[in-house]
């Protein structure tokens, strides 16, 4: 019996401690088993926030640590308001395009307290000379991109009213006047605002606005001036629609000032037709006029006073109609009468004949004028600017001068 109860025990024991491994193992599996989910958990939420961190937007603190500078050296290449060496915009602009990104306007404006918006004032309406203003419009808006802002269009009609609007409500940093009249009531509104304005035109009274144009003056005399060179006895101009010439519009006077004067020193006779309304009947009837005149002239004094006629166009749309009109009538520029236009060169290149053109100089006038705006809206470095800068004109000839 003895045996029996020591075979029976150590069964017991081999039991117990079987079970005892199994309940171990059994345990050390279900460890293993959480570590497992423990890690794979960790990695998820790890890939979660690279991912998070992946698809918000990037800052400009973002882009300066890639770009291995400081954040204010990032919004200096952005803005352009300090020089920067080639190789540190290189990395800030790769940094940028790697990173995608894109300011925050809103913050931007509420750290700076600048809207980055260029406020232009432009003549859209029944009398305006759309194909001579797109250029200029292109070029401020392409100036204004260069330096991070954005252009706000308000027509002219707006007067002084849209002007009041754009600074009281903080809608743009500075304004852009164009179409200037001679007497032009939004000169004192423009000259009392907080935010710096630029005239493209030329007042009677600028009130300490800064101006950019075109010397309309000299190119009245550079136009006729050729046309006296070239052998023409007389001078007519076709000029702007009447409701242009009656708002008095600043260029438009100046280049007939320029035109009379120069004609007169050269003791030509000169008349000048305004078309009756804009468009294609306008022209058509401010043309007849014009060759009516050359006409009662050549029954006057001779067949040959036809032949020496030479025409301005000072309205960059009726360019091209006129030159359609004269060939309709019989009268081939270039051989049986000269044409000159007041347009931007790109028009001048593409008439039917290319027309001989004293140029708006639209580009050179807008860049200069937004270069001057951006000084005054530099507060870190403004610089003194002349109160009025006026560009030379060029004149360009084509077929549609005579041989003389």
């Amino acid at each position: 019996m003895a045996t029996t109860d020591r075979a029976t025990t150590d069964r017991a024991t081999t039991d117990r401690a079987t079970t005892d491994r199994a309940t171990t193992d059994r345990a050390t599996t279900d460890r293993a088993t959480t570590s497992m989910a423990t890690t794979s958990r960790a990695a998820k939420n790890s890939a979660a926030t690279d991912t998070a961190a992946t698809s918000r937007a990037a800052t400009s603190r973002d882009v300066a640590r890639l770009a291995g500078v400081a954040q204010s050296t990032v919004s200096y290449v952005m803005s352009g308001r300090r020089s920067i060496s080639a190789e540190t915009r290189r990395r800030v602009e790769s940094a940028i395009e790697e990173l995608a990104f894109q300011p925050n306007a809103g913050a931007r404006a509420l750290k700076s307290q600048r809207t980055q918006v260029i406020g232009l004032m432009v003549p859209f309406g029944l009398d305006a000379d759309t194909s001579g203003l797109l250029p200029f419009i292109e070029t401020i808006a392409n100036c204004a991109r260069e330096q991070d802002h954005d252009i706000l269009l308000v027509t002219r009609d707006e007067g002084s009213a849209g002007l009041t609007r754009l600074a009281s409500r903080s809608l743009c940093d500075a304004i852009v006047l164009m179409d200037i009249e001679t007497h032009d009531a939004r000169i004192p509104v423009a000259a009392a605002l907080a935010v710096p304005v630029i005239l493209i035109g030329l007042p009677a009274e600028p009130l300490g606005l800064l101006c950019v144009d075109l010397d309309f003056e000299q190119a009245g005399r550079l136009a006729v001036q050729h046309l006296a060179e070239t052998g023409h006895d007389r001078i007519v101009l076709i000029g702007h629609p009447r409701a242009t010439v009656a708002r008095e519009v600043n260029f438009v006077g100046r280049f007939r000032r320029g035109a009379i004067a120069a004609a007169d020193a050269h003791g030509l006779p000169h008349t000048i037709v305004d078309q009756p309304e804009r468009g294609p009947a306008g022209v058509a009837a401010a043309l007849d006029q014009a060759l009516d005149q050359a006409l009662d002239r050549a029954l006057a004094t001779g067949p040959a006073a036809r032949d020496a006629l030479g025409l301005i166009v000072h309205d960059t749309e009726a360019v091209q109609p006129v030159l359609h009109g004269l060939t309709a009538r019989g009268h081939r520029p270039g051989r049986d009468l000269s044409v000159v236009g007041l347009c931007p060169e790109a028009l001048a290149e593409s008439t039917t004949p290319p027309v001989t053109n004293v140029s708006l100089e639209p580009r050179d006038v807008s860049r200069r004028a937004m270069r001057t705006l951006f000084r005054l809206l530099d507060r870190d470095h403004p610089t003194a600017a002349a109160p009025v800068e006026l560009v030379a004109a060029r004149l360009t000839r084509r077929q549609t001068t005579m041989p003389g």
